[in-house]
Order: structure tokens, then sequence, then C-alpha cells
């Protein structure tokens, strides 16, 4: 049975905790952007507004948020790669594929980039690569 040595468990504990810090942050920002947006997005949708998936999007990436840094558990890291990978999957999908509306989805195709949009690709992106990392290294470290 292999013992990791104490600067080796350092190590892989400081890399753990930039990484949740990394992709928290990645995940505040999203939040933000997403909560900012909403009132916006209102009138975008029939029985369920864009406005109300951005809410939504909003609220789920602030779960991540407390999950990374509070509960520190696989479970909650894959609720949190799963939030920050589909945020960007869907901001690109919505970005270059028109979509159209999908049962009491709305259109959201939206085929430019602002601002808002920008921060939120890079932000979900950066929590989406370093949760992948977090993740694979807690896996390799279980699985010698």
């Amino acid at each position: 049975m292999d013992i990791p040595e104490p600067g080796r468990r350092r190590s892989r504990s400081l890399t753990d905790l930039v990484l949740r810090l990394v992709a928290a942050a990645g995940l505040a920002v999203d939040a933000a952007v997403h909560a900012r947006l909403a009132d916006q997005y209102d009138a975008v949708g029939d029985s369920i507004s864009q406005g109300t998936l951005f809410r939504l999007e909003s609220a789920a990436a602030s779960l991540a948020v407390l999950l990374l840094l509070l509960w520190r558990h696989r479970a909650g890291d894959v609720f949190a790669w799963a939030v920050a990978a589909s945020g960007l999957g869907a901001l690109l999908l919505y970005r270059y594929v028109d979509v159209g509306a999908i049962g009491p989805l709305p259109n959201m195709y939206e085929p430019v980039w602002f601002s808002d949009k920008t921060l939120a690709a890079w932000a979900e992106g950066v929590a989406t690569a370093a949760l992948t990392i977090l993740l694979l290294l807690g896996r390799r470290r279980r699985h010698p």
C-alpha cells in the first residue's frame, strides 16, 4: 500500500484548493451575469421565459459555488461540472444554431457576441476546465 509523502499530500491539497477556487470564481461570474441579464429576457418565451431559465442557471451556479467551497465532495464537484459544462454548451449552441423552441423552452437563438455573453462563456469554460482536471485528478488518486 502506497502512503503518499506529507509534501506530496500537501501539494495535492493545494492543487485541489486552487482548482476549486478557480471553478468557484468562474461559476460565481456565471451566476452574476445570468442574474443581471434575466430581466432583459423575461419577454422571450411563452410558458417558460428565457429570463426564468437565466434565473435557474444563476441559482444552480450559486449552489455549485457553495458545494465546491463548503461541501468538497465528489458529488458536488460533478454537479458543479454539469452546471458549468451545460451552461457553456447551451450558450454556444444557441449562439451558432437556430434550434427553435423545444416544447415549453423558448427559442433562445442569439447569433451575436456581446460583453456579458463573452464573459459568461469564458467563466463557464474556465470552470469546466478546472472541474474536469479536479475530477480526473481525484479519480486517478483513487485508482493507482
